[in-house]
């Protein structure tokens, strides 16, 4: 098996397993301190969020790069350059952003966001900062090298640990108030992270090939080049993601005015935004951890083919991933898209969120196709384009959302669309940048056996779930529909020929048997 194909199965595992963690934690949040509490929450996280791309500086994706190309030439002294001058950056950059968010966020609870008990969250996330800075630099480079064990390993740790402690700490809050709960859901998600960096750390001092403190600042001083080599990289790659975090920090402060505008009460806007973030988009992004693991593994992959100039195994491994993209997103699209009502009340005790499932989970197909795509411009130095792309869908997406969500007609429906047309518009410019670079076959006919298989496999799905066992308790015919539509999809998609054969005998173990 291809170092991209072995890297992409481990994380898809670790990201299954991380998003199965995932979804007990948000479950566990939101039957803990409710839409309320949630909508708390999810009005912080982008703060968060956005401080670490600060912090980061697009700097784990020019790591992986640089890394993989380094790692090629043999040349490990270059490979520690790289590391230590990205470790002085970051670090000196969490020392800065930290407090600046500690001192900033009784002007961003009362003023911006109009619900000052947003204030406890933001302060107890802000610690978590430097650790995420730190765990970011050894995940590049153990992702540079093509080792993708450790940052899944570490990402699973962190699950455990934070749905360990997160019961308990919001149980422990919520006696306070809601905004003591949250934060305390803030807390847990510090100490996972602690944990995480522990073992990468611990990891990356047994395989090393190095002693990274041996002359570091010696290797600081000397690595202008280097860090010049990393900011051709990472400033346009940190320039798509601030444009998304910033986007994602002005996206609640924008919905509750919008919506105040619209009549509705600040209490009632944090609850339709809790329920749209917090228990719906959870839900709808649950398949990115593939597409996420696809991007990952395609940064060096890519790389690597483009030092050697092999513009067919570009487009080869770009083909995969898109085609592994569909038909992932496809069963997820079928399965939330029919499920939408039993799901929500399996998972929240209520089914607040499913209209927002049913009409945003078909045009989610586009929102996978974006993380590979916008890999695979970053490894052929084109994160510059898929910066100014990312730009343009988040002026789109935030004006569609102020326009719409402003309106009584429209309200909370409108930041859904807006959400919509915001990525559909990235992807399709993403797309259309990476045709500009290399060539590309469009199977039409693949695709339209797809839809076909989405359809057949739906319908099968949705008339199991309303007229077999009807008397049996919502979790049976919920799993009982799920595996009737998991089994067809799969075997149509066999029959129909949209996996070849030499890509189902390289899965390991079940492979040679499918194929």
């Amino acid at each position: 098996m291809s170092k991209f194909l072995k890297g992409t199965f481990i994380l898809l595992i670790a990201g299954l397993i991380t998003r199965v963690l995932g979804f007990i934690n948000r479950i566990v949040i939101a039957r803990s301190i409710g839409e309320e509490g949630v909508g708390l929450y999810m009005m912080a996280f982008p703060t968060f969020i956005l401080v670490v791309t600060l912090t980061q500086m697009g700097l784990p994706v020019a790591i992986s790069k640089n890394v993989a190309e380094a790692e090629a030439k043999g040349n490990f002294a270059e490979i520690k350059k790289i590391l230590v001058v990205s470790l002085a950056l970051t670090i000196s950059l969490s020392l800065i952003f930290t407090p600046a968010l500690l001192l900033l966020a009784p002007l961003l609870s009362k003023t911006l966001f109009t619900d000052p008990r947003t204030f406890y969250p933001l302060i107890a996330i802000a610690p978590v900062v430097p650790v995420i800075a730190i765990s970011s630099v050894l995940r590049g480079y153990f992702q540079g090298r093509q080792q993708m064990r450790p940052s899944a390993i570490s990402q699973i740790l962190e699950q455990f640990v934070r749905i360990s402690l997160i019961a308990v700490m919001t149980k422990a809050f919520l006696p306070y108030g809601i905004e003591y709960a949250a934060a305390a859901a803030m807390i847990a998600s510090v100490i996972g992270e602690l944990v995480s960096l522990i073992y990468l750390m611990t990891t990356f001092k047994l395989k090393k090939r190095f002693r990274l403190r041996k002359k570091f600042f010696q290797f600081v001083h000397s690595g202008k080049q280097t860090f010049k080599d990393l900011m051709d990289i990472a400033l346009p790659t940190m320039g798509s993601r601030m444009i998304g975090s910033v986007a994602w920090f002005f996206e609640p402060i924008v919905v509750v005015h919008s919506l105040a505008l619209a009549g509705v009460v600040t209490v009632e806007a944090t609850k339709q935004y809790g329920a749209l973030t917090g228990f719906a988009m959870p839900l709808l992004m649950l398949p990115s951890f593939i597409t996420f693991s696809l991007a990952t593994s395609l940064v060096p992959a890519i790389s690597e083919a483009n030092t050697q100039n092999n513009k067919k195994l570009i487009e080869y491994r770009l083909q995969q991933a898109l085609r592994f993209a569909f038909l992932s997103g496809g069963l997820a699209v079928v399965v939330l898209y029919v499920l939408a009502d039993p799901l929500m009340q399996l998972m929240y005790g209520s089914a607040k969120g499913s209209y927002f499932i049913r009409l945003m989970a078909p045009f989610f197909l586009f929102y996978y196709y974006q993380g590979p795509l916008q890999a695979v411009l970053q490894a052929l130095n084109l994160a510059r384009a898929a910066m100014i792309n990312s730009l343009i869908g988040a002026i789109v997406k935030t004006a569609v959302i102020f326009l719409l969500a402003s309106q009584a007609s429209f309200g909370i429906n409108g930041v859904a669309i807006g959400i919509l047309v915001g990525f559909v518009l990235v992807t399709v410019l993403h797309f259309a940048t990476v045709l500009k670079k290399i060539s590309f076959s469009f199977y039409v006919r693949d695709y339209l056996k797809g839809f076909l298989v989405m359809g057949g496999s739906g319908w099968l799905g949705y008339w199991t779930f309303a007229h077999l066992f009807l008397n049996e308790p919502l979790t049976i015919r919920v799993l009982l529909a799920l595996l009737v539509m998991t089994v067809s999809y799969i075997v149509l998609v066999l029959i129909l020929g949209l996996i070849k054969r030499d890509e189902l005998k390289r899965i390991p173990w079940i492979g040679n048997l499918f194929a």
